[in-house]
């Protein structure tokens, strides 16, 4: 895609700080880290969103995640615990599909704001999703 930054980080357009790359990913961080470490995996095939990818991406996606990226950064950084996420469509700024790894350290403040008073009952949400 010719306007997705994405797409031109991995195709060498951009430059970017590359931390793991193969055939199908390409791991980089993240400009606008929220801690230490920040990272954005993403697919080398231009996909909007996680109902479009193959699973093959997926699954090797989350072995890298696994047995490399977690490790890595667990040894050089010294996180405590890794917060793995995901915008689909609404929230997600580049329109092509990628996972956050944000590393958790003691006392981070990271916060994922939410507005409580737009939740519904866990009854009602269960009820929904099992009608």
């Amino acid at each position: 895609m010719n306007d997705c930054i994405f797409c031109k980080i991995i195709n060498g357009e951009l430059p970017s700080r590359t931390v793991y790359e193969d055939d199908l990913i390409k791991v980089i961080m993240n400009i606008n880290p929220t801690t230490n470490g920040h990272l954005l995996v993403l697919p080398k095939e231009h996909i909007v969103n996680i109902m479009d990818m193959k699973e093959e991406i997926i699954v090797h996606s989350f072995n890298i995640i696994k047995e490399k990226l977690y490790p890595l950064l667990k040894e050089k950084l010294h996180c405590e615990g890794l917060t793995i996420s995901e915008n689909n469509e609404l929230g997600q700024e580049i329109k092509h599909f990628h996972i956050h790894l944000t590393p958790r350290y003691k006392d981070d403040l990271l916060d994922f704001n939410y507005n409580k008073d737009m939740l519904e009952d866990l009854d009602t949400i269960f009820t929904k999703l099992n009608n």
